[in-house]
């Protein structure tokens, strides 16, 4: 399917805006050496090693220039191994952010480089590492033009992440520099000894290792003071600068963007996950289009197609890929229909590949009569002999109280602390522009002799797809019910939704759909088999097998969705930020307190407005 392409006008856009936008494009189309970053990166990766070594092993220094520096005062030679040290400690987290055109790094290390070409002639240590730091210096003053990048956005988590990395590594570091100088050392001192001294010396105090040469026992007290500066320096410097807001969706932005789900919402099933409230979202010049995105990792990560005319998702890709190479992000979309597969590829000149499957059901045409649904049928009408019933109501059906009750059992059965989803999920529950959603609940009376409780057992909660459609986005049961109770609860909203004007239903997305089902096919050849055996061992933690199997009983239609990226060689590194958006990897600084990690899809009510609900 081919999409005719409109040049957008843009009279609405500022013309600030427009220049700043073409003077990327124009600075992002003169970069003639793609390559030279990253060599630069590598070299100043290599020199911090080297000036890490330098000052860390005494054997290095002995060339044939270290009888002239003996000449120079012990204390001018021990602040230079102390500079080197520094120098060499900043210069190994800057070469990754040169590589990734950090412009703010550039600045640093044009600083660093001199620096450290100044300290190892002062030490006369070695003239090749002067060398080669003034030779990297004049390429990266040449090529200024290639380290255009803006900061990434921040948070002040990262002083204490720095404080613990920085702290650790100064212990290791501190420990190598006593231990390689026991020639020097007065007796015979242990490894708690030489901890003491390190964790004394990263204060600046004295320990209670005691050296035969006073050179000796000042570079060691410079070196460890130094590398407790740093570490000092760097946390306070993290803490203090002024942070920039995680990634939201402003009140003005969510509402072009419902105006833009109301016009052309029946498009994408994803659609209406554009409007979870933690990621951001970038506009077409004319404002008919829409993009939603969240940087994880150093990755500008999308999901879904673009919200709106289809006419004018290319100004909207056009846009996201020049914020992507302003910051030096890796672009990448999840789970895109094959049509905007085709946009996305066509436009920003990505590549794309299948990820999987999603289940979409015609309500029209669902029965449980037929052998093919016989098992859930079964299934079924044993769950509801058990004495399970089901409720399906729009949200806005739903009081307060109720929300809040159905919100708190979703937590508590929760299987992980951290709510998890980014592409199909809202994230939220019983929130008043949600009204349209749909929430499904199964519920269980108290059995005879058994004490009154909550009768909650299961609930789905569907987003809107258009007029006539509805998207899952939540599926949470008591893990004490009884097996069977997903498939009630599905069956019910099939049966009852046609009365709402729904139509279509999607389910859950199965990820490799294609590549399981041709697996267990007769014929299917050893390559394939291989990689179904692989899926089928990765389905232990990851719900890819039992996902595809659970779909398939209700007899979709499958739709298949892609994931668009730049490169072969950035797929682990986006498929690590999926993971990490996903939330089935977590890097952040942990929790305390299971009351403040079991928050997440509404806030706890007060009594006044529980009262004043009901």
């Amino acid at each position: 399917m081919s999409v005719p392409v409109s040049v957008e006008p843009s009279p609405e856009q500022p013309p600030r805006r427009r220049r700043g936008l073409q003077t990327l494009r124009n600075q992002a189309a003169s970069v003639p050496r793609a390559w030279l970053p990253g060599a630069v990166g590598y070299a100043c990766l290599l020199i911090g090693l080297v000036d890490i070594a330098g000052a860390v092993f005494p054997k290095l220094r002995h060339t044939k220039m270290h009888t002239v520096a003996g000449q120079l005062p012990g204390g001018t030679t021990s602040l230079a191994a102390v500079g080197t040290l520094m120098v060499g400690i900043l210069l190994v987290p800057l070469a990754h952010a040169l590589r990734r055109r950090k412009r703010r790094a550039w600045r640093a290390v044009c600083v660093l480089l001199p620096v450290s070409a100044g300290l190892h002639l002062v030490r006369w240590h070695q003239i090749g590492p002067a060398v080669v730091s003034l030779v990297v210096l004049v390429v990266m003053l040449v090529h200024q033009r290639e380290f255009y990048a803006k900061a990434d956005p921040r948070t002040r988590w990262r002083a204490l992440a720095n404080l613990v990395v920085m702290g650790v590594l100064s212990v290791l570091l501190g420990l190598l520099i006593v231990s390689t100088r026991t020639k020097y050392e007065i007796g015979h001192p242990g490894l708690t000894e030489r901890l003491q001294h390190v964790g004394y010396g990263l204060f600046g105090f004295e320990g209670p290792v005691r050296y035969s040469s006073d050179r000796i026992s000042d570079l060691v007290a410079y070196l460890l003071g130094g590398l407790g500066l740093l570490t000092a320096f760097t946390t306070a410097y993290l803490a203090l600068r002024p942070g920039k807001p995680k990634p939201e969706l402003t009140a003005e932005d969510e509402e072009k963007v419902r105006a833009l789900l109301t016009r052309h919402g029946e498009r994408d099933s994803l659609g209406y996950f554009a409007l979870r409230r933690d990621k951001s979202v970038l506009f077409s010049p004319t404002g008919k289009a829409a993009i939603s995105y969240r940087v994880v990792s150093g990755v500008m990560l999308a999901s879904g197609d673009p919200v709106g005319d289809v006419e004018a998702w290319p100004g909207a890709i056009k846009v996201f890929m020049a914020e992507a190479r302003e910051h030096a992000w890796v672009p990448a979309v999840m789970g895109c229909s094959e049509l905007g597969g085709e946009v996305w590829t066509r436009e920003a000149g990505l590549d794309a590949l299948e990820l999987g499957d999603e289940a979409i059901v015609d309500t029209a045409a669902f029965s449980l009569s037929g052998r093919a649904m016989r098992n859930v049928r079964q299934m079924v009408k044993r769950i509801e002999r058990n004495g399970y019933s089901c409720k399906v109501r729009r949200v806005s059906e739903v009081d307060a109280e109720e929300k809040y009750r159905i919100a708190d059992a979703a937590a508590r059965w929760r299987g992980t602390d951290t709510e998890r989803g980014f592409s199909m999920a809202l994230g939220r529950f019983g929130d008043p522009l949600d009204d349209d959603c749909v929430v499904v609940t199964a519920h269980k009376a108290p059995e005879e002799g058994e004490e009154g409780g909550d009768d909650l057992k299961a609930v789905l909660h569907f987003v809107p797809w258009g007029p006539d459609g509805i998207s899952l986005e939540l599926m949470r049961r008591d893990r004490a019910a009884d097996p069977g109770l997903n498939e009630l609860l599905i069956v019910a909203a099939l049966q009852a939704v046609p009365a709402m004007g729904v139509r279509r239903v999607s389910l859950n997305f199965a990820m490799f759909r294609s590549a399981l089902a041709r697996g267990e096919r007769i014929g299917a050849g050893p390559v394939l088999r291989a990689w179904r055996g692989l899926l089928v061992f990765l389905s232990r933690w990851f719900q890819i097998e039992s996902l595809y199997k659970f779909n398939a009983k209700f007899q979709p239609e499958w739709e298949p969705r892609f994931l668009v990226f730049p490169n072969t060689r950035d797929l682990p590194r986006i498929g690590f930020a999926a993971m990490q958006a996903e939330a089935f990897i977590t890097l952040g600084m942990p929790r305390f307190g299971r009351k403040r990690q079991r928050e997440g899809l509404m806030p706890v009510p007060s009594t006044r407005e529980v009262t004043e609900a009901a």
